[in-house]
């Protein structure tokens, strides 16, 4: 508990000081009883506070009824006690490099605030990627490959108090061994974890032949051998100017274009136009209804947005 003293200094001379010494005074907050001196003073207390009256006859204390609250309002001594250290910023969250301004306030009984200069305030990191925060109380964001928690921590005058941010995953493609890969880091540290050469763009880790880059294009998992797309051809029916076309597993968030050639040699790929398309489950099947040509070469683009 602090004991907080105050010093009342009145005139004992003439008429004024004989109206001051009122009888005692109350309202439904507290009350103000006269206090009986000596000579010297002497001193009146409460379980919040201490009173030292002055010499003379006008002299009093406030007195403050449970709950404990503190008179200040119209007061020209006001009285408080700090409870907490209370740290905040001006968003919840931090993108990743980026920087967020820290600052702290002093919480007091009566919940009212006192601001702290954040150059007074020892800060530090508890958990979470920040790399650092200075002494202006300047944090700076780690990089992160998917939004990530991260907790502040900030002393002055006795108190501690802490402050919870995340650093948001705004850059895809820039965390740790993976950054610049052209893989999405959370795709990559999802599967293999952090810093593991299996992940590379070009590894094949599941032995199918298809590697890492195309499993993420085609939705794929690159640990299972199962896990490939396949793609086939097939006569229709009847129509011997006609082929299908038929690929697996059709994703959601991809795009499937169906391109050919008449020489693998020469010429350049070309969009099928003139189809018909039917699914049946993860399965898709794009009929070629032109496909008179002695021969013809079919490839599926994926794009993912």
């Amino acid at each position: 508990m602090n004991t907080k003293s105050v010093l009342l200094f009145a005139s004992a001379f003439g008429s004024i000081a004989a109206a001051l010494h009122a009888s005692p005074r109350t309202s439904a907050s507290y009350g103000i009883l006269t206090d009986s001196v000596d000579n010297g003073g002497q001193r009146t207390s409460s379980a919040a506070y201490t009173n030292d009256a002055s010499i003379g006859g006008i002299t009093g204390i406030s007195i403050v009824a449970a709950p404990a609250q503190i008179a200040k309002s119209g007061y020209l001594g006001q009285l408080y006690d700090i409870t907490a250290l209370v740290l905040n910023s001006a968003a919840p969250t931090v993108n990743e490099t980026a920087t967020l301004q820290l600052a702290a306030w002093q919480f007091l009984d009566d919940t009212s605030f006192l601001a702290v200069p954040a150059t007074t305030v020892s800060w530090g990191v508890v958990s979470g990627p920040v790399t650092g925060i200075s002494l202006t109380g300047l944090a700076t964001a780690g990089t992160v490959y998917q939004n990530t928690a991260a907790t502040m921590q900030g002393a002055f005058g006795g108190f501690t108090g802490s402050l919870n941010l995340t650093v948001l995953d705004t850059i895809p493609d820039n965390f740790g061994s993976y950054a610049g890969d052209g893989l999405p880091d959370n795709w990559q540290v999802g599967f293999f974890g952090q810093d593991n050469p299996l992940a590379a763009p070009g590894a094949d880790p599941s032995g199918n032949g298809q590697n890492n880059l195309f499993k993420y294009t085609a939705g794929l998992n690159p640990l299972d051998p199962t896990s490939r797309f396949v793609v086939s051809i097939a006569p229709v029916a009847g129509q011997p100017e006609q082929q299908r076309i038929l690929f697996s597993p059709v994703v959601s968030g991809r795009t499937y274009t169906v391109k050919f050639r008449l020489d693998l040699i020469a010429g350049t790929w070309a969009t099928l136009t003139g189809t018909t398309q039917a699914d049946n489950g993860t399965q898709r099947t794009v009929t070629d209804t032109d496909a008179s040509d002695p021969q013809r070469f079919y490839c599926i683009e994926i794009t993912k947005p």
